[in-house]
């Protein structure tokens, strides 16, 4: 049984589980963008885009980089040249197969 949450408390718990999902991701640079998006149908840049997308909703001035920046620790590119690999074959079929069709 879920008990009754006040609205504010809500938005902390979801705010402190946010920020454990971020500071997961971070650490965990071994799992690529492309893994996530394979077994669970976000990553990384997701995340950035929905936080730009929530900044916006609440008339804050954030472009995407530096959402992204927000969510990787770092500049992106500094992210993929020190932990981005090429995608295997078998990495893109598989994205290719379950990428979202519009």
């Amino acid at each position: 049984m879920v008990p009754e949450i006040d609205d504010a408390t809500r938005v902390q718990l979801e705010a402190a589980a946010f920020r454990r999902l971020v500071a997961h991701l971070r650490e965990r640079t071994d799992v690529q963008n492309i893994d996530l998006m394979n077994l669970a149908g976000f990553c990384r840049n997701c995340l950035s885009k929905w936080y730009r997308a929530a900044a916006e909703e609440r008339g804050v001035d954030l472009d995407y980089e530096a959402a992204r920046e927000i969510v990787y620790g770092m500049p992106y590119e500094d992210f993929k040249r020190l932990h981005q690999r090429e995608a295997t074959a078998e990495q893109k079929a598989a994205f290719e197969q379950n990428k979202p069709r519009d």
